[in-house]
């Protein structure tokens, strides 16, 4: 196909995100319109945001907790992402054993033991998230990517191998990861969350921005963009890549834009043709890297590759539809599955992602202990928000844990300089990695980060 008619088959996709697009969305919840005395109050109502609560009450029943959402229920990131829901908390066993060597065993214990207790929520609320332990394959398209996937280990697969569970031209290897990773719907999983906390005696409160924290005598006071003040024993902040209330966060995260397209459902000769009887995650090998899966209504969804980052740690409605962006990723899926030419696409979309140095997320307390905080999950928050949730809930409880005492946890990433710096090395950051990525070699910027244990991602 030519790159001319896949772009004008990105262009007439409908600007919607598919996961939101969907006459069971719940409509919204009432906003908090006068003052409340709660005993936790969180603020940001996605996947962080949900099980902070959600956990709260499975601990404390009758605990009274509020969740507040500027928004509405996954209309950010939590409904906008592909629906991988990792065991990884360290994006990655690369970045988790270079940051985090002696614990890193203990680290993918307790990913996978996450996972297993998602899974476990999901089935004990009832969430009808089609929800399926399918596992992620990881392949390589360049010969250059071939060695990163082990060939000498158990579990590598050759382009045979790989082309038997996915069939594209383009795979060289592979290798899948068939327990680490479950495949979900985001927001009806967000959707769910926010039913089992009511059930459990919590409020999930939307369109309510919180715009201020002050301690006040024993508890934080929490104002409300109409002046509505919320007295809450303990905070939980769950903002993410949205400007926050603690100074300290909003200087280690950055913004970043991730894409996708959604193709028409695929008839049954045409899902035949690329195989994919697993339905497991697809993921490449590349620095700019794309992911794709198949939806329950046999969608392909593909994103990725593009991590675009807007001057001034810019964040805006205007910046989820990039047509650039949008038709790159469908000459890519094009390239890919040849054999589904005449697939068109019927949504595309962009959300924001919050990126961190180190690539997974970190935490803290501020307010004297009063109020905790997890930020920077760099696109791995569907499975990762649940351990935060955790972490937080111990923080909050000033206990002893086996969170807690992880260095993960108890490390920061460096923040990021401020303009124009951040941006000028961002730019480098996407150019040397689109660099290495076609050559198989890290340039000189690229090594000097991984020394200083710096990045950018998505």
């Amino acid at each position: 196909m030519s790159p001319s008619e896949a772009h004008a088959r990105a262009d007439a996709a409908a600007p919607r995100v598919l996961w939101l697009d969907t006459p069971g969305r719940p409509a919204p919840r009432p906003a908090v319109t006068a003052p409340l005395d709660v005993d936790l109050l969180v603020v940001g109502g996605g996947f962080t945001g949900l099980w902070t609560a959600l956990g709260a009450l499975e601990r404390e029943p009758g605990r009274s907790v509020l969740v507040v959402e500027r928004d509405r229920i996954a209309e950010q990131a939590t409904g906008r992402n592909g629906g991988f829901c990792e065991a990884s908390l360290t994006h990655g066993e690369d970045n988790g054993r270079d940051r985090w060597p002696d614990e890193y065993d203990e680290l993918e214990r307790l990913g996978l033991e996450n996972l297993a207790a998602i899974e476990a929520a999901v089935a004990r609320h009832g969430i009808d998230c089609d929800f399926r332990r399918s596992g992620q394959l990881s392949v390589a398209t360049r010969a250059h990517e071939v060695p990163g996937l082990e060939p000498s280990t158990d579990g590598f697969l050759d382009a045979p191998a790989v082309r038997a569970l996915v069939d594209s031209p383009t795979y060289l290897a592979g290798r899948l990861d068939a327990e680490g990773c479950a495949m979900v719907d985001p927001a009806r999983l967000a959707w769910g969350l926010a039913d089992a906390v009511e059930s459990l005696g919590g409020r999930v409160a939307e369109g309510t921005s919180i715009t201020r924290l002050r301690r006040r005598s024993g508890a934080v006071e929490a104002t409300t963009a109409d002046g509505t003040t919320i007295r809450a024993r303990r905070v939980a902040m769950a903002t993410n890549a949205f400007p926050g209330l603690l100074r300290r966060v909003s200087a280690r995260v950055v913004p970043v834009y991730d894409h996708v397209l959604a193709t028409e459902p695929l008839t049954a000769e045409q899902l035949a043709s690329v195989g994919w009887e697993a339905r497991c995650g697809v993921a490449d090998s590349g620095n700019l890297f794309h992911y794709y899966r198949l939806t329950a209504d046999d969608r392909i969804l593909w994103g990725g590759y593009d991590a675009v980052y807007h001057f001034g740690r810019g964040i805006s409605p205007e910046h989820e539809q990039r047509p650039a962006t949008h038709r790159v990723l469908a000459e890519h899926f094009y390239e890919t599955f040849p054999q589904l030419a005449d697939v068109g696409f019927s949504h595309r979309w962009g959300g924001v992602i919050d990126t961190c140095t180190r690539f997974c997320a970190f935490f803290g307390t501020a307010r004297r202990g009063r109020v905790a905080y997890a930020a920077g999950f760099t696109g791995l928050g569907v499975g990762a928000s649940r351990f935060a949730a955790e972490v937080m809930l111990d923080l909050l409880a000033g206990a002893d844990t086996e969170r807690t005492r992880l260095a993960m946890v108890r490390d920061k990433p460096l923040p990021f300089p401020p303009e124009p710096l951040a941006w000028t090395g961002i730019q480098l950051t996407r150019w040397a990695s689109a660099r290495a990525d076609a050559t198989g070699r890290r340039n000189l910027w690229l090594r000097t980060l991984d020394r200083l244990g710096l990045g950018f991602d998505s």
